[in-house]
């Protein structure tokens, strides 16, 4: 390997841990904070919030006395509260001795919190995950608005036919003589779609300046790259947005749904792909790989796929939204991922899907690269979608999680007291096991079975 390969890859390496360490901080930093906030606002005093574990690297003390601190392990962190021994559980002994003596000071510990207090900070942290989530995406649905109705031309996407006269800003009133439907009804759209000619070039009938004409425009959907997804065999291969597959092993395609099919009818075999873009032609070379996706009945159906998004054949012109309806979306949205992880999950344990799709740091730090590279807005919305995850996964009932501490606080609800401590020391000691060796075998997929 020569010294240009070496620092490229070094640099590659780099920019992927740096991409990492960027998005799970955001990530971490809030969910800290929400656990910090709300234990203040419950009159809960923290004693310090810890971006990072290990060695303190930088720290303050604020007014209230508490210590902010980087330290140089930068994949998570904790807040200690007043009479906590760890970020994790267990009792600051010294603490609460003194905090005993003195009935304000034991209200100022987590120990010594009511139940309702307690329950609430260890909710924030999950909570302010989803807050995060709901932000980001309410804000990129207000940025990019949604879709124009009647369909417009916003910006054409280039194509290897350059005969074609559609043009930005032209409002689309029929397609091969088939009015256009709006396209936020959904069933009208795809039963127009379904009904075009499947043809290259289609006759469309549009407004423009004041004056309906009729012009030459592409098939709606061509077999265009709009986006590629990270770990895919496309990424691999070096496939990139904009690009467009004019072959499949030979045979010339040009709507998306034509290279689906041949894809699917591949069933896992090497294709050779003719690729177009504005730089020129090239073949590509790639194996597609089985991929489980679920399904609107709320199930998982696998498919070949080499991991590329498709899209119009132009962009959409965009129209502004209100943020009412922008966080209804939003909130929607999450609710949808969450709705597919908790099935997902369901389906690993069960067998019915792979447990390949279960990723772990080396994959997320791989995407995270991948996503950054690919443009500041993707990079935002992965730390959504990461968020959202991380909320998820703290809410599940496993000891030294937050849902496991929720479990906790709702047994001393019930029964009016706190699991003694005998109990509470082995449950945690099997959560982290089971933490740890979920880590462990995720961290195994990434790098030798997935």
């Amino acid at each position: 390997m020569d010294a240009v390969s070496l620092v490229s890859q070094l640099s590659g390496f780099l920019y992927t841990v740096g991409s990492f360490v960027v998005l799970l901080s955001i990530i971490v930093a809030v969910h800290e904070y929400g656990h910090y906030i709300v234990g203040r606002w419950c009159g809960i005093h923290p004693e310090v919030f810890s971006l990072g574990f290990g060695p303190v690297l930088a720290s303050r003390v604020d007014k209230r006395g508490t210590r902010w601190q980087v330290a140089a392990f930068p994949f998570g962190g904790f807040v200690k509260f007043l009479g906590d021994a760890d970020a994790a559980s267990g009792k600051d002994t010294g603490s609460l001795s003194a905090a005993e003596q003195d009935p304000a000071l034991l209200r100022k510990t987590m120990h010594g919190a009511p139940l309702w207090a307690r329950s609430a900070t260890v909710a924030a942290g999950p909570i302010f995950n989803f807050i995060l989530s709901i932000v980001i995406f309410t804000g990129v649905i207000l940025v990019q608005g949604q879709m124009k109705d009647p369909l417009t031309v916003g910006e054409l996407r280039p194509l290897p036919d350059q005969s074609l006269t559609l043009r930005p800003g032209d409002e689309i009133k029929a397609i091969s003589g088939l009015e256009t439907p709006a396209f936020t009804d959904q069933a009208a759209w795809s039963a127009f779609e379904q009904a075009v000619p499947v043809e290259p070039v289609l006759e469309y009938r549009v407004l423009r300046d004041g004056a309906e004409r009729i012009v030459r425009g592409p098939y709606l959907s061509p077999s265009l790259v709009t986006g590629v997804a990270p770990r895919s065999a496309a990424s691999d291969a070096g496939l990139r947005e904009g690009d467009v597959i004019q072959s499949v092993d030979g045979d010339e395609i040009f709507t998306f749904g034509q290279l689906k099919e041949k894809v699917e009818a591949g069933n896992g075999a090497p294709l050779t792909l003719g690729v177009w873009n504005r730089d020129g032609e090239r073949e590509v070379t790639l194996t597609p790989r089985r991929t489980d996706e679920p399904t609107a009945e709320g199930g998982f159906a696998t498919h070949w796929r080499i991991g590329i998004a498709g899209g119009l054949a132009f962009e959409p012109a965009s129209e502004s939204i209100s943020p009412l309806v922008a966080v209804g979306r939003a909130t929607t949205q999450i609710w949808v991922m969450i709705e597919q992880s908790l099935s997902g999950l369901k389906h690993i344990i069960t067998g019915q899907i792979s447990t390949c799709n279960l990723s772990g740091p080396v994959a997320i730090a791989e995407v995270s690269g991948t996503m950054a590279s690919q443009g500041a807005m993707e990079f935002i919305l992965l730390i959504a979608a990461l968020s959202t995850g991380i909320g998820l996964l703290n809410l599940f009932p496993v000891p030294v999680l937050d849902g496991g501490h929720l479990v906790f606080f709702a047994y001393e609800a019930v029964t009016g007291k706190a699991p003694n401590d005998r109990a509470m020391q082995v449950l945690m000691m099997m959560g982290l096991a089971l933490v740890l060796g979920l880590m462990l075998f995720s961290v195994s997929n990434d790098i030798l079975f997935c």
